[in-house]
């Protein structure tokens, strides 16, 4: 009986012992375009990744939100952000800029008032945010928005000839102050204080503090009022904000499909630091569909590896909390697109008109210790 239930019981809970227990992936599923591969893996003692995908006939979004701080803002996005994508571009006749842009601002005000409401009772509320990265297919328009340093990057075929090399083209934008061009922006907006942009602790940090320019949350570098307290002390002594250092405005890019793209991949800066985009772009064009996520993950952790002279077989045995000493959480999805709208290369999509919603689990890390407690249930009763 056992036997029989094991191949379902890992089917559900995205794996079973002989794989890595802190990962989590959808293999293939359908969208209007084409299909997608999702993974995700868990570093920290708390999941501070957070992924999902919306489908339905007429729209696709897609949404990647790394966390900081805590898991408290990737998860509040994860609730909020695609139902104000709904809800304005309904009001609006469709998706548009301003869409996405009241979409973000609306999520971030949301947050704003957990956060007035949670602090008196919990401070630490106040630093906790997350990168934000969207993107949106309708009409075969993409629209892709981002906060923070996850990254869109898209697989199209270089000169529209089939046999043409595939080029890798990113689509969002690294708000990371260790790039010279954000650190300049960065330090135009702040002319009167000299240090708005620190070195510190190996990279380019803003006051000192965080890499990132963008983000939902963060709201002790956005509000004066939050920006005390002995909760902040460990971050050294704090000049007293003038003005926010950080923003909620996304960047966006649109653009009209052709039948050049091939693919997106849509990750966290976890699988960026140690793949580049063409890397990544060669990856996924020379392999197999079915589980291409997972695949890009693990090749993300195999890099991690190699750089301290260890092997994949050795980090996948060390426990969270301490495996964020070699990798970061790492959440990528991948969505083909194969210009057929209503089938996709496998028929997997053909006259499928159901609104879906596929979201990774809060914490990998749970989740799987579940599945291990159901699969010895399941030992006892055969």
């Amino acid at each position: 009986m056992l036997e029989l239930c094991r191949g379902p019981l890992g089917r559900c809970f995205g794996g079973g012992r002989d794989r890595d227990g802190l990962l989590w992936h959808t293999d293939l599923k359908p969208h209007a375009l084409g299909d997608y591969s999702f993974a995700v893996v868990q570093a920290n003692s708390f999941l501070e990744d957070q992924g999902q995908v919306f489908t339905s006939p007429s729209a696709t979004y897609v949404g990647v939100y790394d966390g900081h701080g805590g898991p408290e803002a990737s998860r509040f996005i994860t609730h909020h952000l695609f139902p104000f994508l709904h809800k304005f571009a309904t009001e609006e006749g469709g998706l548009s800029e301003d869409v996405i842009k009241k979409a973000f601002d609306a999520t971030e005000q949301e947050f704003l008032h957990l956060v007035k409401r949670s602090w008196p009772a919990q401070p630490q509320i106040a630093s906790v945010g997350s990168c934000c990265l969207v993107g949106a297919i309708s009409n075969d328009v993409l629209y892709v928005a981002n906060l923070g340093d996850s990254r869109a990057v898209l697989g199209r075929r270089g000169s529209g000839m089939v046999n043409s090399p595939v080029v890798a083209e990113r689509l969002s934008t690294d708000h990371n102050v260790g790039v010279e061009e954000v650190r300049k922006e960065v330090k135009a907006l702040h002319p009167d204080d000299s240090h708005i942009v620190v070195y510190s602790r190996g990279v380019w940090r803003i006051k000192g503090i965080i890499q990132v320019s963008r983000s939902i949350g963060d709201v002790y570098l956005k509000k004066p009022e939050f920006n005390r307290g002995p909760l902040f002390h460990h971050f050294g002594p704090l000049i007293p904000l003038k003005r926010p250092v950080m923003t909620a405005e996304p960047s966006i890019v649109i653009r009209k499909l052709n039948p050049d793209d091939m693919f997106l991949i849509f990750a966290t800066d976890g699988l960026w630091e140690h793949l580049s985009d063409e890397a990544a772009v060669e990856i996924v064009l020379k392999n197999p569909r079915v589980g291409i996520a997972k695949r890009l993950v693990r090749a993300a952790i195999q890099e991690a590896a190699r750089k301290r002279e260890m092997r994949y077989e050795d980090i996948k045995r060390i426990e969270r909390g301490v495996r964020r000493h070699f990798h970061d959480d790492i959440t990528v999805i991948i969505m083909y697109l194969d210009h057929s709208r209503g089938s996709s290369v496998n028929g997997g999509y053909k006259d499928h008109c159901l609104v879906d919603c596929t979201s990774a689990p809060v914490d990998i890390f749970s989740l799987n210790t579940d599945a291990d407690e159901a699969e010895v249930s399941l030992h006892a009763v055969s």
